[in-house]
């Protein structure tokens, strides 16, 4: 899976961008704030987190400049009926942080103005990330610890989810190598 481009941005345009890597251009849909922090670097090394939609006439990439955002389409990509074009829809409404606290304080008002997604879909993304997205938003409450020791395990390999896991039910006073120690152990086991 292509998770990650590094390359020459050859072209820009306001859904997508090819980068060159290696002689090799790839087509990447983005959304307008990628557009946005990608216009002056035309003919420059840039790099983007992607996410590679396999279908089965086609592989899309989708490209976001943060983890944050591209963990977030990920999310709405769990949510049945939403596929990579809704989600990048609701992302170029909103950024990862926005969608994240819509969802958790169920306001539709963001999610209503995606093309194609109406009350009733954007009461169902609410409904289906509001549990996982809840737990995530309660276990960094404690602090930005948790998120560093979080990174930390997905440096050294372990998913996103695997991280998590091991960290949730850990205290909240402890620093952030304590918490990786104590999830390397229990990941460990």
């Amino acid at each position: 899976m292509i998770s990650h481009l590094t390359g020459t941005l050859l072209l820009l345009d306001i859904r997508y961008a090819i980068i060159d890597v290696n002689g090799v251009g790839y087509k990447v849909s983005i959304t307008g704030e990628v557009v946005e922090k990608l216009s002056h670097s035309l003919n420059t090394t840039v790099s983007l987190h992607t996410y590679l939609a396999v279908r089965e006439t086609a592989l899309d990439l989708y490209g976001f400049m943060t983890a944050s955002d591209l963990e977030m389409f990920e999310y709405l990509l769990t949510v049945s009926g939403i596929g990579p074009k809704s989600a990048l829809g609701v992302l170029n409404i909103a950024n990862a942080n926005t969608v994240r606290e819509a969802v958790t304080s169920g306001d539709i008002s963001y999610l209503t103005k995606v093309s194609g997604i109406g009350k009733k879909t954007a009461e169902k993304i609410i409904l289906e990330l509001k549990g996982k997205l809840g737990d995530e938003t309660e276990m960094l409450s404690g602090g930005k610890d948790a998120g560093i020791a979080i990174e930390g395990l997905k440096a050294l390999g372990y998913s996103e989810r695997e991280a998590r896991d091991a960290i949730k039910d850990m205290p909240k006073d402890m620093s952030p190598e304590a918490l990786l120690k104590e999830a390397l152990k229990k990941l460990g086991s």
